[in-house]
């Protein structure tokens, strides 16, 4: 983290996460982007189902993700999470129950760095914004990091392929034939969705749609027992 920025954090008010601007999470311009409607991404990773998104991953959005992800924003996974809640919204006109949303986990250095999982966060909030709505929804926390992985920052798509190839597995046993909605928060390489894609499929479930909450439309080639939220 960026010591100076931090210190600025604690002495001044919070300012907009995108621009700076207002003392406010997010000002109606930079909040724009996230009202949607989903679409689908220009570009699937090979043998994918097309991601949906919110928007693409440019401007004040990158801002706004780094804020949430190492600046502590915390309180951002509320219009993040409200963005992903109407693309999985949409997901669900296409599927039959039960709806059953998986996330792409954080790599456990970044788990540590961070002190949490900021996908997992915008997934509570998603879910928490269905039911309120009587959308029955469920979350399982069913991908697990098997094995160490390089940062991706950096790494080329076939680099990102080879370090992902075969890092997640699916757990516990008793998804076969399940319908899941695979969520991730941004798309580059797709190399992410891919092996998560890869993992839930040799469990027996089906990863019939990936939606982001945040997309980058650059794609480049590429509880059951679990913990319920």
């Amino acid at each position: 983290m960026n010591l100076l920025a931090d210190l600025i954090d604690l002495l001044l008010p919070e300012r907009c996460a995108g621009c700076g601007g207002e003392p406010v999470l997010l000002c109606d311009a930079c909040a724009m982007p996230l009202q949607g409607p989903a679409r689908p991404a220009r570009t699937a990773p090979d043998g994918l189902p097309p991601p949906w998104t919110i928007t693409t991953y440019d401007g004040p959005l990158r801002t706004i993700l780094s804020a949430y992800k190492e600046r502590g924003r915390t309180a951002l996974a509320v219009p993040l999470g409200e963005a992903l809640a109407t693309a999985i919204q949409a997901a669900l006109t296409r599927l039959e129950p039960p709806h059953t949303v998986v996330w792409v986990p954080s790599r456990r250095g970044s788990f540590r760095r961070r002190g949490h999982d900021p996908l997992r966060g915008t997934v509570a909030v998603a879910l928490h914004r269905l039911r309120a709505e009587g959308i029955p929804v469920t979350g399982l926390d069913a991908l697990r990091q098997r094995r160490r992985v390089d940062d991706q920052a950096g790494l080329t798509a076939a680099q990102r392929l080879t370090n992902l190839d075969g890092a997640l597995e699916a757990t516990p046993p008793g998804m076969a034939g399940r319908q899941v909605i695979l969520v991730d928060d941004v798309v580059t390489t797709g190399a992410s969705l891919a092996e998560a894609a890869r993992a839930l499929r040799a469990a027996g479930a089906i990863p019939c749609l990936l939606y982001t909450s945040d997309a980058a439309d650059e794609l480049d080639g590429v509880d059951l027992g679990g913990s319920p939220i």
